[in-house]
């Protein structure tokens, strides 16, 4: 297939102009003529996976590869590392960022993963009623996101409503209306400001509340006359015992 008609196919599922003015989706690396050996879907892309795919490769990534303004292409350092490699191999890069955590992403994790009922959908935020205790809600999601531990902000005994945003989605927090607010990246002011408000949250983490979008996409993907396979993302950060 032409990497045209792969783009304009997700641009029909997730239009790419729901994107945030911040956010940098789209296509990354490529050109539209392009022929397209087969998809590789990821939540990001490392040197590794580059490595272990063939040339002609289009990889469909949530998070952009470039996001701010790229200076300069030092070979040494990431990012440049990578777009190096994949102009080489002819390698294409699509990302499907902010527009696709409105359409898909936020929605799914919240009933497909989490089981919560969606009660509304504002834009990122997903939101629910419903009477929950603190200890069984924690052990949800636990449990469903696979976190061995959680960062509780303004701990509540009883929950009465939800809303949660994945990624890194404290900002939102101004326009949450629940008790409790689950996200990831949670920063010590964002903290500091919950508390203040009483607002509870929950971080969820960035990679474990975001790597199903490869499952997702996949299933959307399947109509389409080309192999498309799932490469699993990394996550950069790992749980020490000590």
């Amino acid at each position: 297939m032409k990497l045209q008609e792969i783009y304009d196919f997700l641009d029909k599922i997730s239009p790419f102009e729901l994107q945030e003015k911040w956010d940098n989706s789209g296509l990354i690396v490529g050109e539209m003529k392009r022929e397209v050996s087969q998809i590789v879907v990821s939540l990001d892309i490392d040197e590794e996976m580059l490595d272990e795919t063939k040339e002609g490769t289009l990889f469909v990534v949530h998070h952009p590869l470039i996001f701010g303004g790229l200076e300069r292409l030092d070979f040494s350092k990431y990012p440049s590392n990578l777009l190096e490699k994949m102009i080489l191999r002819k390698q294409s890069l699509i990302a499907l960022h902010t527009n696709f955590d409105q359409t898909h992403l936020n929605r799914y994790v919240f009933e497909k993963v989490l089981g919560f009922t969606l009660e509304s959908q504002e834009a990122f935020v997903c939101t629910t009623k419903g009477s929950w205790n603190y200890h069984a809600l924690l052990a949800l999601l636990k449990e469903k996101l696979g976190l061995a531990t959680l960062k509780v902000i303004g701990k509540k005994e009883q929950i009465h409503s939800i809303a949660m945003t994945t990624g890194a989605g404290a900002s939102l927090m101004d326009e949450v209306e629940a008790d409790c607010f689950l996200t990831g990246d949670i920063k010590y002011h964002d903290a500091m400001k919950a508390m203040s408000e009483n607002l509870m949250m929950v971080d969820i983490g960035h990679y474990e509340s975001e790597h199903f979008f490869a499952e997702i996409l996949m299933d959307e993907l399947k109509v389409l006359p080309i192999l498309a396979i799932i490469a699993n993302s990394k996550n950069p950060f790992h749980m020490e015992t000590l």
